[in-house]
Order: C-alpha cells, then structure tokens, then sequence
C-alpha cells in the first residue's frame, strides 16, 4: 500500500506476499508471524464496566464517548458522576435556589447566569 519504484516492485511485492498479512478485522498490514498475536491483543472481546461485549482496540474509545457509565461532571456543582446519573442529577440541582447577590431574590440555580440580565 505505498509506492514502489517499478525497479523494486517484484522483489517487494514477493516479499510482502510472504511476510505481511491484512487484518480481516480491521485491515491493518500486520506481518504473518504477529498476527495471532495482534487478533489476540486488538480483537479479543471483552467486557466494560457497563457489561457491554466490545473488543479491545475499541475499549478505550467507548470509555470515552459512549459508556453510560463514563464520568461525567455537573454543570451546576461540579460533582462527578456517572453519565447516565447526569440528566436527573442536574435536574435536581440545578432546581436548588441560591439568593442572588444583587437583588437578594431567591434564583435557581439553572437560571443564575441569565438573572444579571433581568436583575433590578
């Protein structure tokens, strides 16, 4: 998969035949004598906390992105927890009442950066 001068090209292309393979999972070259070992280590399913079956190359980004139990903060108190606790969290948060410094009206707390604006 890269340019060969036309020179090479025989020697090279008998070479890889020999040497390399592509990964049917996903289609990486992977030299013949590691591919067992690269299956086992990139491809081997395994379980996330969440108990989701994923295999292992994918594991991290999952992690990040879509695992409903990856971390993830409030927007109102700054408390970690998981992802999936994170809507009925800041609802109820963000429903809390704190007075505000100007007026001295109780705001909650959802709607405190948008008072100054109607604040007297």
């Amino acid at each position: 998969k890269k340019d060969i001068s036309v020179a090479n090209f025989i020697t090279h292309e008998t070479h890889c035949s020999r040497n390399i393979e592509v990964c049917r999972y996903c289609s990486e070259l992977i030299p013949k004598s590691e591919m067992k070992n690269h299956i086992e280590s990139e491809h081997v399913k395994v379980t996330c906390k969440c108990r989701m079956k994923i295999e292992k190359c994918l594991l991290k980004d999952h992690e990040a992105s879509a695992c409903p139990l990856r971390p993830a903060l409030c927007q109102y108190c700054d408390i970690q927890l998981p992802f999936n606790k994170l809507q009925d969290h800041e609802t109820f948060c963000g429903a809390r009442t704190e007075p505000c410094p100007g007026c001295g009206l109780n705001i909650m707390v959802k709607d405190l950066k948008e008072h100054p604006r109607v604040c007297g």
